[in-house]
């Protein structure tokens, strides 16, 4: 799995990227079809927004964005919406398999 990290108006912190690095990777915990996750962090005025693209087999990306004074606190943000869009997404599916195995027999 590959994890891309970029910045827009500024730079991130190798503290931030290190972060950013070892929460993402637990992505795949949740979901193993992960196959790329892409990390934009756009610098603003007074803030970070944190948009975080997952590529994953077979299925559309998933995003996620949440905004704050720090990039910590903005990427942890928009990792738990990204948890939950994947857990929601996984339940779907397996729910879905489910379904039609009961009604086949």
């Amino acid at each position: 799995m590959q994890i891309n990290i970029a910045s827009r108006h500024g730079t991130v912190h190798a503290e931030d990227q290190t972060h950013i690095r070892e929460k993402a990777d637990k992505l795949t915990t949740y979901f193993e079809r992960v196959t790329q996750i892409n990390v934009t962090v756009d610098f603003g005025h007074n803030a970070a927004k944190v948009e975080i693209q997952v590529d994953a087999e077979h299925k559309h990306d998933f995003v996620a964005i949440a905004e704050d004074s720090t990039v910590a606190v903005a990427f942890d943000t928009a990792l738990a919406k990204m948890e939950h869009q994947i857990k929601k997404y996984k339940d779907r599916v397996q729910d879905h398999r489910r379904d039609i195995s009961m009604s086949g027999e």
